[in-house]
């Protein structure tokens, strides 16, 4: 067998100023069942809340007053489902786990993935931690002993 060679040169600088890539953490999140399914660049729990379910809200088309946040969600489509809220009807493009089909999010346009202003996460559906069920998982659910 032929020998491989190969040479890498590593270049760094104390006084270089940090970029806008560089700083940005990201953040993984997973199904309860432990699949990946999101890849987002703000802490979920900062996000702001949706009033009628509660659902996390995640900007995904620019605005003239706000940008939309960096994501890459890992889900399959669902068929939507039409939800009945105080002011008439809501049409709800659900998003599945690929793994175990738990519903995860939704959006109020047809797919693809940011193709409305915003994605809803449902809550208790994601977690940082893989294999850990999430805190809000079980929230408003009644008799659990």
């Amino acid at each position: 067998m032929p020998k491989v060679v190969s040479r890498s040169a590593v270049s760094s600088s104390t006084d270089a100023q940090p970029t806008a890539s560089s700083a940005a953490a990201l953040r993984v999140y997973y199904c309860i069942c432990g699949e990946f399914i999101l890849v987002i660049d703000k802490n979920l729990a900062t996000l702001p809340r949706r009033k009628t379910d509660n659902a996390i809200v995640v900007r995904s088309q620019d605005t003239e007053i706000a940008k939309a946040r960096v994501f890459k969600l890992n889900a399959v489509n669902s068929d939507p489902i039409l939800i009945e809220r105080l002011g008439g009807h809501e049409r709800q493009y659900r998003f599945l786990c690929p793994r175990c089909s738990l519903p995860i999010g939704y959006q109020t346009a047809p797919p693809p993935v940011k193709s409305a202003p915003f994605l809803y996460i449902l809550p208790g559906a994601l977690t940082q931690m893989q294999g850990q069920v999430p805190q809000d998982a079980f929230d408003g659910e009644d008799g659990m002993q």
